[in-house]
């Protein structure tokens, strides 16, 4: 089992930055270090949308809608997955979620759209024009 929790939403301007958290803690055998983590968003009414997916080797991928604006990191020692969101843009406008999924490391299966089996509650971010 991992739990997830988010910071970090909130309201700003197009073209501001904001700074996503998630602290996560397992009570598996693993450690949070080994699980593919991603931030995945949600407007109300749509699908749910991959944003960004960062490996337990530290590879990372990006939606292309985000590529080049928005960076995903993890600290493992603190048990921490950020997103770092630069440019943003009203249509960056929906609530964000951190999730897990535990997949064999440095193969390609951690994508932003990968299917991931623990989430948080998420945050709301709002982009105004």
């Amino acid at each position: 089992q991992v739990q997830m929790m988010e910071s970090g939403g909130g309201s700003v301007q197009s073209g501001g930055s904001l700074r996503l958290s998630c602290e996560a803690a397992s009570s598996s055998d693993y450690t949070i270090g080994s699980y593919c983590m991603g931030w995945l968003r949600q407007v109300p009414g749509q699908k749910r949308e991959g944003v960004a997916a960062i490996d337990s080797d530290g590879t990372t991928s990006y939606a292309e809608s985000v590529k080049g604006r928005f960076t995903i990191s993890r600290h493992n020692v603190n048990n921490t997955l950020y997103l770092q969101m630069n440019s943003l843009k009203p249509e960056d406008t929906a609530r964000y979620y951190c999730a897990a999924v535990l997949v064999p490391a440095g193969l390609g299966f951690c994508e932003s759209d990968s299917s991931y089996n623990y989430w948080g509650q998420g945050t709301q971010v709002t982009v105004s024009s």
